[in-house]
């Protein structure tokens, strides 16, 4: 083995690639980037603000919608440390430490974001198929229990991340996206990496998959009961209720299965496809979320507009 390749296994250090080719664009290509993740920001503490102070929405729907919020919050702010100082010339490498560090926040927000939601969609469930028993069903110490297993079960995807820093790392220490992820470091491991590859898919099938599974279910169940109503107009306010959560239940499942197919069957496409994929992945759920909800419910809508016609 030469030094140079000696040299490249032993070190820790490894370069973000951003948008390869059109480095030149960078400080253009921060503009929107820096817009979308003050969207991200002052749109998630907007929500969790309204939650917060209005009585009204103390309710368990709003609750997971603050902590879907949170969750959003912190996708933004583990990631834009890199994002955005690759493209202003900040950052080009990142420690072994951090892009691990990095990648378990991205991967357990992920899972947490996909909690939430199915959370949500018992919710929903609840709320139209047994109305009668929403508040004895749902309680405070439910919630609790919910988020509280939320939170567990995400960090579950630290064991795989863990086992990163114990790799031999030979091959040229490049990675895909201005953001680490786990498979990205996996990619340039040489060693025995089946258990990261196993426990990895495992998770995700046991998580991702099994969330929106169960998600699919809940709604079978709602429209089977929403059809029974009578009343056009009460079936019409029923799905109403539905309508944020089913946005993003798609804003957040549709790129992690886009980002999922690209890694796994994209490796001969366009680093760019890569990358684009990537961003989306980790700015288009935290962005929208806010946006559909502020749009879509009600009290959240009339409650910004009270707040902004006092502030002017």
């Amino acid at each position: 083995m030469s030094a140079s390749s000696a040299s490249n296994i032993n070190t820790s250090i490894f370069i973000l690639a951003g948008f390869p080719g059109l480095e030149q664009y960078y400080p253009w290509f921060s503009i929107p980037f820096s817009l979308i993740y003050a969207v991200v920001f002052l749109g998630n503490c907007l929500v969790l603000h309204v939650v917060h102070t209005e009585p009204s929405l103390h309710e368990p729907m709003f609750y997971f919608l603050a902590m879907l919020a949170l969750t959003d919050l912190f996708m933004g702010l583990s990631t834009v440390y890199t994002v955005l100082g690759t493209m202003w010339g900040l950052i080009q490498e990142i420690g072994l430490d951090a892009c691990i560090s990095q990648s378990y926040f991205v991967h357990g927000l992920s899972f947490m974001e996909s909690g939430v939601l199915l959370a949500m969609a018992f919710d929903r469930f609840i709320a139209i198929c047994s109305p009668l028993r929403y508040t004895s069903i749902l309680t405070n110490s439910r919630i609790i229990y919910f988020m509280v297993t939320i939170l567990t079960r995400s960090s579950l995807s630290i064991l795989p991340v863990i086992r990163l820093k114990f790799f031999p790392y030979c091959r040229p220490h490049i990675l895909s996206h201005s953001f680490c992820l786990h498979q990205d470091l996996l990619r340039l491991a040489c060693s025995d990496i089946r258990f990261n590859s196993f426990y990895a898919l495992a998770l995700v099938i046991c998580t991702l998959l099994l969330d929106a599974v169960l998600i699919l279910i809940s709604y079978v169940f709602i429209l089977h009961t929403v059809l029974a109503i009578a009343s056009r107009k009460e079936r019409l306010k029923a799905l109403e209720t539905c309508v944020s959560h089913l946005c993003a239940v798609l804003v957040f499942y549709v790129p992690i299965i886009g980002l999922t197919m690209v890694h796994r069957f994209g490796k001969h496409r366009s680093p760019l496809v890569h990358v684009l994929m990537g961003n989306i992945y980790i700015l288009f759920p935290p962005m929208m979320n806010p946006v559909i909800y502020s749009v879509k419910t009600q009290q959240i809508r009339s409650r910004m507009k009270n707040w902004f016609s006092l502030k002017l």
